[in-house]
């Protein structure tokens, strides 16, 4: 699944291409998405400007005049910026066409994308209202991560992954976040002292900042808006690296899986 460095990504390549543009037209060439896209986009979007594109946890906003558009790439959805007689590919599921004879277009082989209308207030959306703060903001910072903490019994990647508690680190991230701060992502968080959660969270920014240089991480079928892949996984210290040698002291990186999801540390550098 596209995480926020691959959506951070998209939202760069889409935005300087989008911002200023007027949409002519809105194709919804399949409307059974994650959620049914609505067909009110058809009459609402002709005609609107498009404002800026921004990103709140893995979720693009395309705001525009008379409001704003939500999108998420769900499993494996890429955006993409064509001239507006392009064919459509077989998984192309919406197309804004725009008067400059360009077309931004969703293509999500999986469906499990989404793209809603959330008006004039986004962020009382149903779907943004309780996320927690962004990762790279100052709203996270290890005050805030250390008092979230507090008697948490919950297993440190899986509090990570709480987009209660911050806005889509995501597991692989998460991973790599834990294994730069020498945290063993079993523990519980409530366990975490003062000076681990200043380290943590300086990592998880870290790796974040690193993975959006990078373009992402390319995993299964993610790529950037311009159809290049995300370089970050050519980085990676643990995650997907069950059995290879830790970078730091040579021993076997571990793998368990944790609801539903793999998890990897070094059992010798991660306490």
């Amino acid at each position: 699944m596209p995480e926020l460095p691959e959506v951070e990504t998209a939202r760069r390549g889409i935005e300087p291409l989008l911002a200023g543009q007027t949409i002519n037209r809105v194709h919804i060439r399949q409307a059974k998405l994650r959620w049914p896209v609505p067909r009110s986009l058809c009459t609402k979007l002709p005609g609107a400007q498009v404002v800026g594109v921004r990103r709140r946890a893995k979720y693009l906003l395309i705001d525009t005049s008379p409001g704003t558009v939500l999108v998420h790439l769900g499993m494996s959805g890429s955006l993409a910026v064509v001239p507006v007689d392009t064919p459509y590919r077989p998984h192309d599921r919406v197309a804004l066409d725009l008067a400059n004879g360009q077309s931004l277009r969703l293509h999500d082989p999986r469906r499990f994308g989404a793209v809603l209308w959330a008006g004039h207030h986004p962020d009382e959306h149903a779907l943004l209202k309780d996320i927690g703060p962004e990762p790279l903001s100052e709203a996270f910072n290890a005050d805030y991560l250390y008092r979230q903490s507090r008697k948490r019994k919950r297993a440190l990647r899986e509090f990570l992954l709480d987009g209660h508690i911050v806005a889509g680190i995501g597991n692989i991230y998460a991973n790599e976040a834990l294994f730069l701060a020498g945290i063993r992502p079993t523990r519980p968080a409530g366990r975490l002292t003062r000076a681990e959660t200043e380290k943590l969270v300086a990592t998880a920014k870290s790796v974040l900042k690193a993975a959006i240089r990078k373009g992402g991480t390319t995993l299964r079928d993610f790529h950037q808006a311009d159809g290049q892949p995300g370089y970050f996984q050519q980085t990676l210290h643990v995650y997907g690296r069950e059995g290879q040698a830790c970078p730091n002291c040579g021993q076997a990186i571990q793998r368990l899986m944790r609801s539903n999801r793999s998890l990897f540390y070094c059992r010798r550098c991660q306490n």
